[in-house]
């Protein structure tokens, strides 16, 4: 006879019980207020002490982030940060008084230097490629609308006299590019020949400017001049270098490409020797007042603007169209 087969149950769940009772949390005692010498003190050690020393004065902050001291409650820190602000201080008041007035360079000059148009742009192009023909070759001085004094000269685009960034700038972009497309051409294209010729190409300009500079210093020539001025004056010359550069490339053969050389040289020296008359020979400078120069000294800068507008010209035109 079949008989029911019973699993047997499992012993039921006994769960721990604590054999120590848990003590209940108490507060801390509450101070003792104790009489020593005629006075109370305090025994609770989470309240401070009558008369102790606060921390900040050693700039040490119990708790804080940094490791417990505060640098900046620290006497002798806040000496030298105020010493170290009045360096930096001075350090930028000296720059400015020492190199600013030589460089003058600012965002209202050069904002000045690239102020033009376009029929500025091309009447420019025109008078430094064909200068034969031009007058006045004087710059127009800018007045004041209140009291009529003179305050500096016009702008570009109210002056073709006026010498700008705009043309200089472009004129060098555009012979290193188009230095790099006629090299590609013939197959002598490497990207070296980028830097090499931006490099040689700077490197001139930085010469030239230097010599004239120094010409001016040896000559004891003061003006109202600015850097910028004989910057854009000796970036002109790249116009007739590209022109001479199109026509060798257009045109096989040496005797083409040269005789471009020639004139644009012949153009831009011509260009530059009125253009600097007033750079060279400030008798007539824009305040009117005139300067007293000797006679060998007048002769001496008349030199020294010839020899810098045709022999140097000449050579820097030169070495730039070679390469």
């Amino acid at each position: 006879m079949y008989q029911p087969h019973h699993t047997p149950a499992s012993p039921p769940l006994h769960h721990p019980v604590p054999q120590h009772p848990i003590p209940p949390m108490r507060s801390p005692p509450p101070p003792i207020q104790q009489q020593q010498h005629g006075r109370s003190v305090n025994t609770n050690p989470y309240m401070p002490q009558a008369g102790a020393v606060p921390a900040a004065s050693s700039g040490y902050v119990p708790g804080s982030a940094s490791g417990g001291y505060n640098l900046f409650n620290d006497t002798t820190a806040q000496v030298g940060l105020q010493v170290g602000r009045n360096a930096v201080l001075a350090g930028q008041e000296y720059v400015e008084q020492n190199f600013g007035r030589f460089m003058s360079l600012s965002m209202p000059t050069l904002r000045t230097y690239f102020n033009v148009s376009n029929r500025y742009v091309a009447s420019k192009l025109s008078l430094v490629v064909f200068p034969w023909r031009h007058k006045p070759w004087s710059r127009q001085p800018k007045r004041s609308e209140v009291s009529g004094a003179v305050e500096g000269y016009m702008p570009p685009r109210e002056d073709i006299n006026a010498p700008d960034m705009y043309i200089p700038v472009m004129a060098f972009t555009t012979y290193i590019l188009l230095s790099s497309i006629l090299a590609g051409i013939k197959g002598d294209f490497h990207p070296e020949l980028l830097g090499y010729i931006s490099s040689m190409a700077f490197a001139i300009v930085i010469f030239e400017i230097l010599g004239l500079k120094l010409g001016c210093y040896l000559l004891s020539i003061s003006n109202e001049s600015q850097i910028l001025d004989l910057v854009a004056y000796s970036g002109y010359k790249f116009i007739g270098v590209i022109m001479t550069m199109i026509a060798g490339a257009l045109v096989p053969g040496y005797f083409v490409k040269y005789t471009v050389l020639l004139y644009t040289f012949a153009a831009n020296a011509f260009f530059l020797l009125r253009s600097l008359k007033y750079v060279v020979l400030p008798e007539s400078s824009m305040n009117g007042s005139s300067m007293t120069t000797t006679n060998r000294q007048r002769q001496r800068r008349i030199q020294f603007l010839f020899a810098y507008s045709f022999v140097c010209q000449f050579v820097l035109m030169w070495l730039l169209a070679k390469s």
